[in-house]
């Protein structure tokens, strides 16, 4: 009788352990998904960094080399314009008229 005892107390305990494995099990289980979730989204997110940033090396190279071909197309360069010219109206006015011109 003793001896049942004690193995049901053992058993008791057995169980009780076994419970908690089952909870840390489920508790990581619940972890991993949520992990496996975010690599992902983290993946994602890298993949479209690294899209990005081609499209925009592939813009810079475009750029470098339109930049490029104008110099080769117009070696001669012209003088830089002034940024504020001051023309007479036509209207008669004898007052100076501040025009902004475009640079090319």
């Amino acid at each position: 009788v003793e001896k049942n005892l004690k193995l049901e107390e053992k058993i008791t305990m057995l169980q009780q352990q076994n419970e908690e494995l089952r909870a840390r099990i489920e508790q990581n289980t619940v972890v991993t998904r949520q992990l496996s979730e975010e690599n992902a989204n983290l993946q994602e997110y890298v993949e479209k960094e690294v899209e990005e940033k081609k499209k925009l090396s592939r813009t810079n190279e475009e750029l470098l080399w339109k930049l490029q071909e104008g110099d080769a197309v117009s070696p001669v360069k012209l003088p830089p314009a002034p940024s504020t010219p001051f023309y007479r109206c036509s209207s008669g006015n004898s007052s100076p008229a501040k025009v902004r011109t475009l640079r090319r």
